[in-house]
């Protein structure tokens, strides 16, 4: 792969351009945000302004993009806040099959990235509600993806190689730190299975809400992007995960500055926003707390284990600023609920 990620060439631009109804081409420019491995392209028209996008591997199954062009287009159909997909000139699709590739073009919405404030992470609670809500009677012959963060085996697995390869006399650190991961993770499982997790409704959720997949202007939502990870669970899991990634204190280049806590206003705030649409039963609000360790936990160790990195990340920092957060989250399991059910 190229340094800098993957990247279009001027053929295969030609010819995947040439795929679409999109007039006289004014301009191009790469796109770097997102996937390195999946190249963006802003296409400016005098039709308008559009983002291409080539699928990377491992996110190009044929019958998964389907699935995810089908819910974006219900949503559509719904007005929910996303970009429309434009379909090829001659077949009218919503992917564009290339020479072993997918490709997907997007109408480009400007926006402006999250500033952080009450009113805007009040809105992303709201409107990931709301997308909750305007999903929940889809269906699709397309199969789906099921399975999610909690009580997954293939995150037992990763956390156990990580912690047995990394467990020499120089990294004997690492490996404690797998064992507590592994503890906090099977504690949080438990106690989520007794609150009745297999019991409750699944239904299509995003599966990625974070600040980074979204575009806000005015205070206000605009745009969702990013329905690549798409699956069916509870959407309390979509809930659990939104509150953390919007609660995470970090923005600093080493993980060993993070600091353990997470900011509880934004945390609640998130949680007030969907409130205002959809009321979780009490069951499920208690299990947030160990839901949002258990998706720490996970999504820290599994590209982990797979590349030694989080990101641009070195591994081995990154897994010891997760612990102490972890650690931190379940110290402090019954404030966040008495913050959750006040």
């Amino acid at each position: 792969m190229p340094k800098g990620g993957a990247h279009f060439t001027s053929e295969e631009l030609d010819e995947v351009i040439g795929c679409y109804e999109l007039g006289q081409i004014r301009n191009l420019k790469p796109l770097s945000a997102g996937n390195r491995r999946a190249p963006k392209m802003i296409i400016y028209t005098q039709k308008g302004t559009f983002l291409l996008k080539r699928r990377s591997p491992g996110k190009n199954d044929l019958y998964h993009v389907a699935f995810t062009h089908a819910v974006q287009t219900h949503l559509a159909e719904k007005s929910f806040l996303l970009p429309s997909i434009i379909t090829t000139k001659n077949q009218n699709n919503t992917m564009l099959r290339l020479n072993g590739h997918i490709y997907e073009l997007f109408e480009f919405i400007t926006g402006t990235r999250y500033n952080g404030s009450p009113a805007e992470t009040l809105d992303a609670g709201k409107q990931l509600a709301k997308c909750h809500l305007y999903i929940a009677d889809f269906s699709s012959d397309f199969p789906p993806l099921k399975g999610t963060f909690h009580d997954a085996a293939v995150v037992r697995h990763k956390l156990k190689t990580t912690g047995s390869a990394k467990s020499d006399k120089k990294d004997n650190k690492l490996c404690k730190i797998s064992d507590t991961l592994m503890r906090l993770y099977n504690q949080s499982s438990i106690r989520v299975n007794q609150l009745g997790f297999d019991n409750w409704k699944q239904q299509v959720i995003h599966a990625d809400w974070h600040p980074g997949n979204m575009l806000f202007d005015k205070n206000k939502l605009v745009a969702v992007l990013d329905f690549d990870s798409i699956r069916i669970a509870p959407p309390v899991v979509d809930l659990a995960n939104a509150m953390l990634q919007f609660s995470i204190v970090g923005n600093r280049p080493n993980p060993a500055d993070w600091p353990a806590y997470l900011d509880q206003a934004k945390l609640i705030q998130l949680l007030n926003g969907y409130r205002q649409i959809i009321e979780p039963r009490k069951n499920q609000l208690l299990s947030l707390p160990d839901l949002m360790i258990e998706t720490m936990i996970a999504e820290a160790i599994l590209p982990v284990a797979a590349a030694g990195s989080f990101a641009n990340l070195e591994g081995t920092p990154f897994l010891k600023m997760i612990h102490r957060k972890t650690k931190w989250m379940n110290s402090h399991r019954r404030k966040l609920l008495n913050a959750i059910n006040a």
